[in-house]
C-alpha cells in the first residue's frame, strides 16, 4: 500500500507543491521522474541482492529508506532537495518490491501462494484506490507535506511487520553483476532524461536525440553483457526464448501503462482545466480505482477455475474498451461520463494485478524467486517509469501543437502546455488549453487502445496450452 501511494500521492500533491516551492516545469516533473527512474532501474539488482544477503534484510532496509526519504520530502525547503530525496526513495521502493515478493514466494507454495499473491495484488490495489482520494483530502485539509508524512507513518507499520518475516536466501550466492546493473540503470536513466528533455525542448532537439541514442546503445550493451556472463548474469536473457515468459513479463506494458498515465495525469487535468478541487478529483477517479481494490483476490480464484491466459487476455480486452471510450473525455462532463471509460480500465487492471506476480515467480525454482521477482518488477516499473515521463512529453507535445497557431512564441507555447499538463493552465489561454489538452488525452487513448489490443492478442497466443502438456 505504501509504494503505490508514494506515486499517486505525489502526483495529486504536485500542483500545490510546485506552487509552494516556486518550481519550474522541469523541476516539478522530476518529483515524479526522480522516483520512477530509480524505482524502475533497481528492482532487478535488489532482487539479486536479496537472494544473496537475505530477502528480509533487503526488505527491512528498503522500508526504512522509503520512510526516511518521505519524512525528508515533508520537511524540504526547496524542490532540488525534494527531487534528490525522491530519487533515493525510489531505491528503497525497488528493494521493497523485489524483496517483498521473494519473501512471499519462499514462505508459501501451491494454493497458499496463489492466495498470498492475490492478497498482494489487493493491497497494491488498495494503495492505488485510496491514493488519489486520501491525498486530495490531505492536501485540502493540511497541505501537500501531509501526504509525505503519511508515507513516513505507513513505513513504521510496514517495518514492524517486516522484521517478523522469515529470512531466506539463495544458498548458491552467485557473484554480483555490477556491469549489468550499471549498463541497465544508465540506459533507463538516459531514456527518462530524453522524455523530460522533450517536454522542455523538442523531440528533434540534438540533446533529446543524443539521449535517445545513448539509451538504445546502453540497453544493447546490457543485453550483450548479460549474454556473455551466462549463469552469472543477474538478468537471464535466455528466459526470453520462452513465449510464455515473454507474455508474462510484458504484461505490465500492455496492462498498467494506460492506468498509470491516467492515475498520474488525470488528477492534474481535472484540477487544472476542469477547475475541480484536489478532493473532488480524487473522488472522480473512484470508478477506476475501486475495481483495483476489489478484483485482484477474485482474479486469483477466477484463474484457478479457468486459466491465467483467460484472465490476462480478458484484462487487456477491458483496457482496450476503456481506452477507446477515453476519446469521449470532457473536462466539463458529468461524473457518469467520466466513469464510462475509467470503469473498464480499473476492472482490467484489477484482474491482472491478482495473477501477474504469481505467474512471474512461478516460472523459476523458488531459490531464484528474488531474481524472478526482480525481472518482472523491473519490466513493470520500467514500463511505468517510461509511461510517466513519456506521457508528460506526449501530452505536452500534442497540447503545444494544437496551440501553435496562436500569437505565442514556440518556447512560450511549450512552457504553458507543460504547465497545463501539471495542473496549472495559464488563465489568459485557459479555454484554448482546455480544448488542446482534452484533444491530447483523446489521442493518448487511441494509442493505448492499440497497445492493449496488441497485448491481448499476443497474450492469448503465447499462453496457449502446449499439446504435450495435460490440460
Amino acid at each position: 500500500m505504501m509504494l503505490p501511494f508514494s506515486v499517486t500521492g505525489a502526483a495529486v500533491a504536485l500542483p500545490s507543491m510546485a506552487a509552494d516551492l516556486n518550481s519550474s516545469v522541469g523541476g516539478a516533473q522530476w518529483v515524479l521522474n526522480a522516483f520512477n527512474v530509480t524505482f524502475a532501474a533497481l528492482p532487478l539488482a535488489a532482487g539479486s541482492l536479496a537472494d544473496r544477503v537475505g530477502r528480509r534484510r533487503v526488505l527491512v532496509g528498503g522500508i526504512t529508506l522509503v520512510g526516511a526519504m518521505a519524512l525528508l520530502v515533508a520537511l524540504a525547503p526547496s524542490m532540488i532537495l525534494v527531487d534528490v530525496a525522491r530519487a533515493v526513495q525510489g531505491c528503497g521502493a525497488a528493494a521493497v518490491l523485489a524483496a517483498g515478493a521473494a519473501v512471499l514466494a519462499h514462505s508459501t507454495a501451491g494454493r497458499r501462494r496463489q492466495v498470498a499473491f492475490g492478497l498482494l495484488g489487493t493491497s497494491f490495489g488498495t494503495g492505488l484506490a485510496i491514493g488519489p482520494l486520501a491525498a486530495g483530502a490531505l492536501v485540502a485539509v493540511a497541505g501537500w507535506r501531509s501526504v509525505f508524512l503519511l508515507v513516513a507513518a505507513m513505513s513504521i507499520a510496514a517495518w514492524w511487520c517486516a522484521i517478523r518475516a522469515p529470512e531466506s536466501r539463495n544458498p548458491n550466492r552467485p557473484a554480483f553483476d555490477l556491469a549489468g546493473l550499471v549498463t541497465f540503470t544508465a540506459g533507463l536513466g538516459c531514456l527518462s532524461f530524453a522524455f523530460v528533455q522533450a517536454t522542455t525542448a523538442s523531440w528533434s532537439a540534438p540533446s533529446t536525440l543524443l539521449l535517445l541514442t545513448t539509451a538504445v546503445a546502453l540497453v544493447a550493451l546490457f543485453a550483450i553483457v548479460e549474454t556473455s556472463r551466462g549463469d552469472r548474469a543477474m538478468f537471464d536473457i535466455r528466459l526470453f526464448r520462452r513465449a510464455e515468459f515473454v507474455a508474462v513479463v510484458c504484461q505490465p506494458f500492455t496492462v498498467t501503462l494506460g492506468f498509470v498515465i491516467l492515475l498520474i495525469y488525470l488528477p492534474a487535468y481535472l484540477q487544472g482545466v476542469g477547475a475541480h478541487s484536489t478532493l473532488t478529483s480524487g473522488l472522480l477517479l473512484l470508478p477506476m480505482t475501486i475495481p483495483v481494490l476489489v478484483l485482484p483476490l477474485a482474479a486469483s480464484h477466477l484463474a484457478a477455475r479457468t486459466s491465467v491466459r483467460a484472465v490476462l487476455t480478458g484484462a487487456s480486452t477491458l483496457i482496450v474498451v476503456g481506452a477507446l471510450l477515453l476519446t469521449t473525455l470532457d473536462s466539463t462532463g458529468s461524473w457518469l461520463a467520466l466513469a464510462l471509460p475509467l470503469l473498464p480500465f480499473g476492472a482490467g487492471v484489477g484482474l491482472a494485478f491478482g495473477v501477474m506476480d504469481n505467474a512471474a515467480v512461478s516460472t523459476v525454482p523458488v531459490e531464484n524467486a528474488g531474481a524472478a521477482a526482480g525481472i518482472f518488477n523491473t519490466m513493470r516499473i520500467a514500463g511505468e517509469s517510461v509511461a510517466v515521463s513519456g506521457a508528460a512529453a506526449m501530452l505536452t507535445t500534442l497540447t503545444a501543437a494544437r496551440l501553435s497557431g496562436s500569437t505565442l512564441s514556440p518556447d512560450a507555447t511549450v512552457r504553458i502546455a507543460g504547465q497545463a499538463v501539471q495542473g496549472h493552465p495559464d488563465a489568459v489561454h485557459h479555454e484554448a488549453l482546455a480544448a488542446s489538452l482534452t484533444s491530447a488525452f483523446h489521442k493518448v487513448g487511441l494509442v493505448l487502445a492499440a497497445l492493449s489490443l496488441l497485448g491481448a492478442v499476443l497474450t492469448y497466443l503465447a499462453l496457449a496450452p502446449r499439446r504435450d502438456t495435460p490440460s
